[in-house]
């Protein structure tokens, strides 16, 4: 079996066998498939498609790729969550602690940044100390004493997937459903949860724009997680416009925090909340509504915030960063960018947003690029708002000065407006399980 053959056969739209996926996985994990033949079947793919069948093969290739996870030593139903990435998007930051804090033990491995979009592992590192490099057995138990662990993926778990993960963020090949749902539940699969919540993010901050193809895209993650035996739900959350004011890595935990204090802006609350009830419901804590009774009792108490502490010490973080935020650090420089115009903002070029925080230095222009933790933006008007001139949009921050003329630029740009007021969509958009799509 050639690799030369298996590329010409999907770049010519035809099926690709089991045997033919699994041979690709296997080799490329183990090095004999080089990236430009890999980047070359993964355009082809991006191009052409998978079907159904080909994506379920996919996904259990790279789930069987490596180790995978017996989280049989944690007591409780074991319920992960997913979200498919967006600007702002920290709602693992805020819901992790608060569904511990409720007894159900959170084990969850994340990744970080792809392409314009933010990472967990990355933004849980801006905190001092922080140690996100575990192994598997030091994994579960810190989740059998603290409740709650939040680690970046091991080495040997789902390898073929983490070497495509970075493969297909330079190589232009992420906004593709059958790539996006293979990568993900692979992980999830040999993650070894019993139960999985997805977050699906739509429109122009995230890789699937449009309404149906965020659908389409839960409806395949859900049918191959309820293929493996796992309960799996998906949500379709609103991403036309930033989650929260802030983007870039401390900027986000800063807010996560915040929210956790009660203080947090209402839409990063409305998510992570809708999401945190639903997952101690597939923990068997009680229906929607008693689940979000005690997401809300978990915060107002301070047992979420206490939780949040505890996981950050057991991971060897800086605990009086939730105390005293100065601790993060900060940016060498800032810049207010005001507005020009006066009426309602329209529209947000989201993905946009998320690429001014690149050039900032808060994400990865490739996969060896470094990071600037205290880099981003404050995001201070958004979609609905009306603004004035010289009224300030947004803040923007980087140890970068060179780069603040094009992110304002870039930043500026992102922007819509009109005299008239505008429509805002719900932030909660769909609910599918395993039987039915049920939009809001």
């Amino acid at each position: 079996m050639r690799m030369y053959d298996i590329i010409g056969k999907k770049r010519d739209r035809n099926i690709l066998s089991e045997e033919e996926i699994n041979f690709f996985i296997h080799e490329y994990t183990k090095g004999a498939i080089p990236d430009y033949q890999a980047s070359a079947l993964l355009m082809a793919i991006f191009l052409n498609g998978m079907n159904e069948k080909e994506t379920a093969q996919l996904t259990n290739a790279m789930a069987k790729s490596g180790d995978t996870v017996d989280l049989s030593p944690i007591e409780g139903i074991k319920v992960d969550k997913h979200s498919t990435g967006g600007v702002g998007d920290k709602t693992t930051l805020v819901l992790g602690p608060i569904v511990a804090a409720c007894g159900v033990p959170v084990a969850k491995m994340s990744g970080r940044g792809l392409g314009h979009t933010g990472g967990t592992i990355d933004k849980l590192e801006s905190i001092p100390g922080f140690k996100t490099g575990l192994r598997i057995d030091d994994f579960i138990q810190n989740v059998r004493d603290v409740g709650i662990c939040v680690a970046g993926q091991t080495g040997n778990l789902a390898p073929a997937d983490k070497k495509l993960y970075a493969l297909r963020d330079v190589t232009a090949t992420i906004n593709n459903i059958s790539l996006i749902a293979s990568s993900i539940m692979s992980k999830k699969i040999a993650s070894g949860a019993d139960s999985i919540v997805l977050d699906v993010k739509t429109g122009s901050g995230a890789f699937m724009k449009t309404l149906e193809d965020s659908v389409r895209l839960a409806q395949e993650m859900v049918k191959i997680g309820e293929n493996t035996g796992r309960k799996t739900v998906a949500y379709v959350t609103e991403m036309d416009i930033p989650l929260g004011a802030g983007i870039g890595n401390s900027l986000e935990v800063i807010e996560a925090i915040d929210t956790l204090k009660g203080m947090g802006p209402e839409d990063l609350q409305e998510v992570s909340f809708t999401l945190a009830a639903k997952m101690l419901n597939l923990a068997g804590k009680g229906n929607d509504e008693e689940c979000m009774g005690l997401v809300k009792e978990a915060v107002k108490s301070g047992k979420a915030l206490d939780k949040l502490r505890e996981m950050v010490i057991r991971q060897s973080g800086d605990p009086e960063v939730i105390n005293d935020y100065s601790i993060f650090g900060e940016a060498l420089y800032f810049n207010e960018v005001k507005s020009n115009f006066e009426g309602y903002i329209s529209h947000l070029n989201t993905e946009q947003i998320g690429k001014v925080s690149v050039v900032l230095g808060a994400g990865r222009e490739t996969k060896e690029s470094p990071i600037n933790m205290t880099a981003g933006i404050k995001l201070l008007k958004k979609t609905g708002e009306w603004v004035n001139k010289d009224d300030v949009l947004g803040v923007l921050y980087t140890d970068n000065s060179d780069a603040l003329t094009e992110a304002k630029r870039l930043f500026y740009s992102s922007f819509s407006f009109q005299k008239e007021p505008v429509d805002i969509k719900p932030l909660i958009l769909a609910f599918i399980d395993a039987n039915s799509v049920n939009f809001f």
